[in-house]
């Protein structure tokens, strides 16, 4: 029984082509197809081939070259329920890279089919010899070869046709080719020919055209045939004894030719017993196609008789093979009856038990049938369940013999273990005589015997390792076969992306423009009614569409990998066109960019940070350079601890527990932590996932971390702002107390005195060096905003800050926080100037101070090309050394101070002003009191007086 089957079709009625006829082929046509050839043969004569990878349609290295033989003959294959080996005739198809079997060679109708695209072959060692495994994703199929030659040489084959049918397929498809065709990452040492099986000779009379010819081995045994497909094998059995029989009748038992015409007999016998493959079925993928006579003509070898015997020798072996060919043909067509009786048997038994029962006349003849067929049935159950008690008392004496079996293996050991001990006593004895000089000639014998068994056991593992090393060698051979395909197809399959990624990023730019046209239409007043109509039905059309389609790289992804919202909402409606551009923008960045931190920047990081730990990494311009131009995530929280524990080293030496500590002061004294932690709890990055649910543990632990800061420095204590760089730091850095640090240092050790104080002294002053520097750097960006009478400032405070957290996008945010702990407030002030430069054209185009401060407030975020403005920030700012910018924040921080004092003076005098004019009010009410009571109390004695 098969383990895999097609579906059976009718013959065709016109030429039939078998199997066998596809085995003969030229080996021009086989050199176009399979590509070249070259070999050489040992002085062994076994061809010898290390074909090393040349270009894409080199053969590779350690693979045998192909042979001019088509790849078909006979094979053992292991089916059914009792993995039987049955003997199928097998033929390789170069169109679909597949191999068919068919029961015998002349066979119309495969029985099944391999497929050896992505197939890979093995061979146990320890299994029977010849045998070797093809594993499917769908199957493992087993075969045999008749000895370890073929099964060598239908490996290699099978391994070449699949790495040639792969790289025409490729071909076929035009999928761009990767610049590297060899593998790289393999060494030179593991591709020499050593390394690999050489190639094997073609075996003859096993397979191609001489295998074609010969009698299929075990063609009458019963266990030979397919029950699984009776229809396919009954199609060619009727086809092969008509094809036989139709060309046989033609000349009569007693005709005698000369030596020619019985060539040309045989010639045209090979012929008529030739049928059609699969590609007369309904596989398309069959190995057969229609041939012309002349292709028909050379199926069997040319076998030429001897001129020398005479006629009557050739009369009787004439008749001799005729009377076997008819013995035979009629023990075939007994078989064909039995299975056709068989068949027959069972119609008509049905058919009885239907007649019988449609027979019936009342319902009481038919109930009695159908009764009848119930017992039959509890016979038949009875009787099996008798089998089952019988084959259970089989069992159990079985598994009763197994244990008996057991007993006396462990006996045998026992006595083995018993010999082996008398060996020892035995061979101490012959030690002893040897020493002594008795019997020399039975322990000469003694060491004769030894010397024997090594020298049969060092032959035995000699043979052992020889064939441990072929099958290394095989193995090498198919390993380096896998890893190429493998390695090309992965590079095919990413070119691929790559491609699919730039067109869609061309087409998110083109869109983008178009939008950006449309607004410029939009805003321009040379269109008459209807045309600024249309233009504005197409914006709003465009901004229908769902803003957070437009940047999605996937399905699923609407955040990035810290937890924000990659799209941005808009809430004004103006700016709705807007927010769709700069999506486009987005998605044609991230399209083009998604693979950035690959290649030399990667391995750049690993080199630097790989496998050391914070506290053996050092400063230095790579550590610089590299953080300028961002670092990839998995590195960013290593290397921020450690520019954290550069700065905090000494204190955290003095004081090893106290974020612990500063949490109990926390715990214990609530009432002296600063209320509006809690209140800014619910307003801390509302775009982030991570910090949107109240509930969130990052919640808790931001409020532990501005609680603690609050303790740690009582001058701050807490200041709008803070919770949103506490924020940051936890989510790259994931421990509560390294963000703890990570704020500490940037309050009290990276940004100037003064900076998060009531009055932000420090801030302001910052401020007025930005203007400072934009005078220099920016003029006619600077001297367009004082024409509006615009103060950046307004604007770039809240940069300065919370650092450009929730005014930069985030890709862009962590690269400015990078160089920020490294190199300190100087990248601030280069990454503030940039964002002005970048956009310093569409800035000056504005003319409006309301539209100017409203389109300064979100610019920021509309910023897509991380790598330009980068560009900008390192390069066109320069130089803006630090001792520069500590200059000029002394000089504003000094005309600050005085201008705080003058105010506080002001406050001052104001003050003593406002005591002493409450004074004079108080002194004149009370001096009109006094006048009012004397004149009531004249008033009184008046009246006293006048009734007196």
């Amino acid at each position: 029984m098969e383990n895999e089957g097609s579906s059976s079709t009718p013959p065709p009625a016109n030429v039939h082509v078998s199997p066998a006829d596809e085995c003969v082929s030229s080996a021009e046509t086989q050199q176009q197809s399979l590509g070249r050839s070259d070999g050489a043969q040992d002085k062994n004569g076994t061809q010898m081939h290390a074909a090393l990878p040349d270009g894409p349609s080199a053969t590779l290295r350690g693979t045998p070259t192909p042979s001019s033989t088509k790849l078909c003959g006979y094979l053992n294959k292991q089916g059914g329920p009792l993995k039987a080996w049955k003997s199928r005739w097998f033929v390789y198809e170069e169109k679909s890279c597949q191999l068919f079997y068919y029961r015998m060679a002349q066979d119309i109708s495969p029985l099944g089919k391999v497929d050896l695209f992505c197939a890979t072959f093995s061979y146990p060692l320890q299994g029977e010899e010849g045998s070797f495994h093809i594993q499917t994703p769908e199957r493992t199929v087993i075969l045999k070869a008749a000895n370890r030659d073929a099964q060598m040489y239908w490996l290699q084959q099978l391994q070449l046709k699949r790495t040639l049918y792969r790289e025409q397929h490729a071909e076929h498809l035009s999928i761009p080719r990767p610049d590297n065709h060899k593998l790289e990452s393999t060494p030179s040492a593991n591709n020499c020919r050593a390394d690999f099986l050489p190639m094997v000779k073609t075996p003859s009379g096993l397979v191609g055209e001489e295998a074609a010819s010969l009698p299929a081995p075990g063609l009458n045994s019963p266990l030979n045939m397919s029950i699984k497909h009776p229809l396919i094998e009954l199609q060619n059995t009727m086809h092969s004894f008509r094809n036989r029989h139709s060309q046989e009748i033609r000349q009569s038992v007693f005709h005698i030719g000369d030596p020619t015409d019985t060539q040309k007999t045989s010639s045209s016998k090979a012929s008529t017993l030739a049928v059609p493959t699969p590609g007369s079925s309904q596989s398309p993928e069959s190995p057969a196609n229609a041939r012309s006579e002349h292709d028909l003509s050379t199926i069997s070898p040319n076998r030429n008789n001897s001129k020398e015997k005479s006629k009557p020798l050739e009369l009787k072996d004439t008749s001799r093979l005729q009377r076997e060919k008819l013995a035979e043909e009629v023990k075939a067509q007994k078989e064909l009856v039995s299975l056709l009786h068989k068949v027959l048997e069972a119609a008509q038994l049905e058919k009885r038990t239907c007649a019988q029962f449609l027979a019936a006349e009342g319902e009481q003849e038919r109930l009695e049938l159908l009764r009848h067929g119930e017992r039959r049935v509890a016979e038949l159950r009875d009787h099996l369940e008798s089998l089952q008690q019988e084959n259970e008392n089989l069992r159990r004496d079985l598994n009763q013999r197994d244990a008996h079996i057991a007993e006396l293996q462990e006996s045998v050991q026992l006595l083995i273990q018993k010999n082996q001990a008398k060996q020892e006593v035995i061979l101490k004895l012959s030690e002893k005589l040897a020493v002594c000089g008795e019997d020399k000639q039975c322990s000469n014998g003694l060491r004769s015997e030894a010397l024997k068994q090594l020298t049969i056991e060092n032959e035995n593992l000699k043979d052992d390792l020889k064939a441990y090393k072929t099958q290394n060698q095989y193995l090498n051979s198919e390993i380096y076969h896998l890893t190429t395909l493998w390695r090309k197809s992965s590079e095919r399959e990413q070119s691929l992306i790559v491609k699919c990624a730039v067109l869609e990023a061309n087409s998110s730019q083109m869109e983008s423009r178009y939008l950006g046209i449309l607004q410029k239409l939009q805003e321009s007043k040379e269109l008459n009614p209807e045309q600024g109509e249309a233009v504005k039905k197409v914006v709003k059309d465009a901004v229908r569409a769902d803003l957070s389609t437009a940047i999605k790289l996937n399905s699923v992804r609407d955040y990035d990998e810290y937890g924000f919202k990659i799209a941005m909402d808009y809430k004004v409606e103006d700016l709705k066109l807007l927010a769709k551009i700069q999506a486009l923008e987005i998605r044609s960045q991230n399209l083009l960019n998604q693979e950035e931190c690959d290649g030399p920047l990667l391995a750049r990081c690993a080199q630097l940070l790989f496998g050391r730990p914070e506290g053996e990494l050092s400063s230095s311009t790579e550590l610089k350079n590299l953080l300028r131009m961002g670092l990839p995530r998995e590195y960013r929280a290593r290397a921020w601890r450690f520019m954290i524990q550069t700065r905090t080293k000494s204190l955290k030496e003095h004081h090893p527990d106290r974020y612990q500590e500063l949490c109990e002061k926390s715990r214990t004294s609530p009432h002296l932590v600063p209320r509006q932690i809690q209140l800014d709890l619910d307003r801390t990055l509302t775009s982030n996932q991570y910090f949107s649910p109240p509930s969130s543990p990052l919640i808790h632990k931001l409020e532990r971390v501005l609680q603690a800061f609050s303790w740690q420095n009582p001058t701050i204590g807490y200041v709008q702002g803070l919770n949103r760089l506490a924020a940051i730091a936890l989510l790259v850095l994931q421990d509560e107390e390294d963000a703890f640090w990570c704020l500490v240092v940037i309050v009290d050790y990276i940004m100037p005195h003064n900076y998060y104080t009531k009055d932000l002294v420090g801030c302001q002053a910052d401020q007025c060096v930005l203007k400072d520097l934009m005078s220099e750097k920016l003029p006619r960006l600077k001297a367009h905003l004082e024409a509006l009478k615009v103060d950046v400032s307004l604007i770039t405070v809240e940069w300065f800050l919370v650092l450009f957290v929730e005014s930069l996008p985030t890709r862009i945010l962590f690269k400015v926080w990078d160089a920020f702990l490294y190199e300190g407030i100087k990248v601030i002030f280069r990454y503030a100037l940039a964002l002005f430069k970048y956009r310093e054209e569409g800035i000056l185009k504005i003319n409006d101070s309301v539209e100017m401060y409203q389109y300064l407030r979100i610019f920021p975020n509309t910023i897509v090309d991380r790598r330009k403005l980068t560009s900008i920030a390192f390069n066109d700012m320069n130089p803006l050394p630090m001792k520069l910018l500590q200059n000029r924040r002394a000089t504003h921080l000094e005309r600050l101070h005085a201008e705080i004092q003058e105010l506080e003076n002001l406050r001052t005098a104001y003050k003593a002003e406002h005591v002493q004019c409450k004074d004079k009010e108080l002194d004149t009410l009370a001096s009109e009191d006094e006048e009012e009571f004397v004149f009531i109390s004249e008033k009184i004695h008046g009246e006293v007086y006048s009734n007196s």
